[in-house]
């Protein structure tokens, strides 16, 4: 076996910094109780850990108060109580073509069983949308604009401000999905007008998988996707109407917001900015050494323009997972390949057929790292 090249950050961040590994074995043995669910000193110390990690998430974000994130178990699990918790029948949503199936599939679902109506809209080969026809596409019924902040196929970065602001002034709910940019690009809720931030744990913040978060604004009551016990108000029988216990039925993932706490701090001991550079250069790195392989065609931004850490490509006359595949077995290489669960924008750009490529880097990654994948592209495709 090989010594893994681990360029595969954009589904899950590894491997994870030597603090998170510590601060979930320290959870495990010394934070094992269930937070809000006694008084004893294990549960109340349980209870100081998420306060800890909330209060961490809300700086990160700009968040005002920390009670107003929830925390989830994913970024599909946030998006779904975003929307779900709501949309109602005969509302109507603005996304665009570079979105998740984790955005699509419950749209879709609302479309079918509510009666929503839905515009996807379409972006250009850099992944940009038209702000113009963002404007054009509002109804007297339009609830809710939802994008990402960063394509996870383009690599793309939308201005989430400019569209805030349009969002503001039309009185639409702003849902952001920063699955590809919490971690790496700034996010300040209340400067972009963001209604609802969905955020994984376990990918630029360094964290454990089966971690993530909703900021949830003060202006909006969702309906919760979850009902159960909270260690609240256990008298009544209905869900308690505070925050954040009010979307947070049942146990918590202590162990992993242990180690979402401790991926939060080694992110802000960095920087966010010292991040973005850092995956920026290896990124562009990459694309000048293998712009010349004769039938490669990068997806998303050229190169020089902002993307985030990521890279997607296909070779004409080459299956898009056999390139994975010999990467993988040849070299030891991680990538990915196929739809990355966004057809959406492989329409976009002319690649549903095929699929692509995705090479991503994190806050880890070396130049090394990049090296091997250029010697192991130009030794399989530069002679073609």
């Amino acid at each position: 076996m090989k010594e893994l090249v681990y360029l595969d950050h954009a589904a899950t961040s590894w491997p994870k910094p030597p603090e998170v590994v510590q601060a979930m074995m320290d959870a495990l043995q010394h934070a094992g109780a269930n937070a809000g669910r006694g008084n004893h000193s294990m549960a109340i110390g349980t209870g100081r850990l998420l306060i800890r990690a909330r209060a961490a998430l809300a700086e990160l974000f700009a968040v005002a108060n920390a009670q107003d994130i929830a925390f989830t178990y994913n970024t599909t699990m946030s998006l779904n109580m975003a929307i779900q918790g709501t949309l109602r029948k005969g509302d109507h949503v603005i996304s665009t073509m570079t979105e998740h199936n984790s955005v699509r599939r419950p749209l879709e679902y609302l479309r079918r069983t509510k009666g929503i109506e839905v515009d996807y809209l379409k972006v250009d080969l850099q992944g940009q949308l038209d702000l113009r026809e963002l404007e054009e596409t509002f109804k007297g019924n339009t609830r809710m604009v939802i994008c990402s902040h960063s394509s996870n196929l383009l690599g793309s970065i939308l201005p989430i401000g400019d569209i805030g602001d349009i969002a503001k002034k039309h009185g639409a709910v702003f849902l952001v999905d920063a699955a590809q940019s919490a971690g790496s690009l700034d996010i300040d809720v209340e400067k972009m007008n963001i209604d609802l931030l969905a955020f994984p744990g376990h990918k630029g913040l360094l964290g454990p998988q089966g971690t993530g978060g909703l900021y949830i604004s003060p202006e909006l009551d969702l309906e919760p996707l979850m009902l159960g016990g909270t260690g609240s108000q256990s008298e009544y029988s209905e869900q308690p109407n505070v925050r954040p216990d009010k979307y947070e039925a049942g146990t918590q993932n202590t162990v992993g917001i242990a180690g979402l706490l401790a991926g939060v701090q080694k992110v802000k001991a960095l920087g966010t900015d010292h991040i973005r550079t850092h995956e920026w250069n290896l990124i562009q790195t990459l694309m000048e050494g293998m712009e010349s392989i004769p039938g490669i065609r990068f997806l998303g931004p050229v190169i020089g323009a902002p993307r985030t850490g990521l890279l997607s490509f296909v070779i004409e006359g080459e299956e898009s997972a056999q390139i994975a595949h010999r990467l993988d077995r040849e070299y030891g290489i991680a990538v990915r390949a196929g739809m990355h669960c966004t057809p959406l924008a492989h329409k976009s750009v002319g690649t549903i057929e095929s699929g692509a490529v995705r090479a991503s880097v994190g806050a880890d990654t070396t130049e090394q790292d990049v090296g091997m994948m250029l010697h192991a592209m130009r030794e399989l495709y530069s002679k073609r």
